[in-house]
């Protein structure tokens, strides 16, 4: 038997602000609040926790005292579904994305950071 991905963890210094950000850009919803933690992820999930197949993961974003200070060793690449890669890139600005530099160098997808700087890549290609 293997593991399958479900969760990935979040340390933060505003767990609701930058679960609003990513249910914006992930078209993610809410699933649970608790002291200092929100968890969030696809409504297209079924309920329960019991799932053969694949599912998407949810974020899950933990109240931290120290700041983010190096680049990511581990970050979330996004796919537009629904648009080109420049309009995407240009909505995730007008919801607090910034541009970020890392040294990627020219590439094909583009580089930002969310609103506690976790870089996040956008990429060029649409995939199912």
């Amino acid at each position: 038997m293997t593991s399958k991905f479900t969760e990935l963890a979040i340390d933060c210094a505003d767990p609701h602000g930058l679960a609003r950000f990513w249910c914006s850009v992930l078209d993610y919803e809410v699933q649970d609040e608790d002291d200092g933690i929100v968890t969030i992820g696809s409504p297209m999930v079924p309920e329960g926790g019991n799932h053969p197949g694949p599912v998407p993961p949810t974020l899950t974003f933990a109240h931290v005292p120290e700041g983010k200070t190096v680049k990511n060793r581990l970050h979330l690449d996004v796919n537009p579904t629904d648009r080109e890669q420049d309009e995407e890139v240009r909505r995730l600005l007008d919801l607090g994305a910034r541009h970020a530099d890392v040294g990627q160098g020219d590439e094909s997808w583009v580089v930002l950071a969310d609103p506690e700087g976790n870089e996040f890549c956008v990429l060029a290609d649409r995939r199912p």
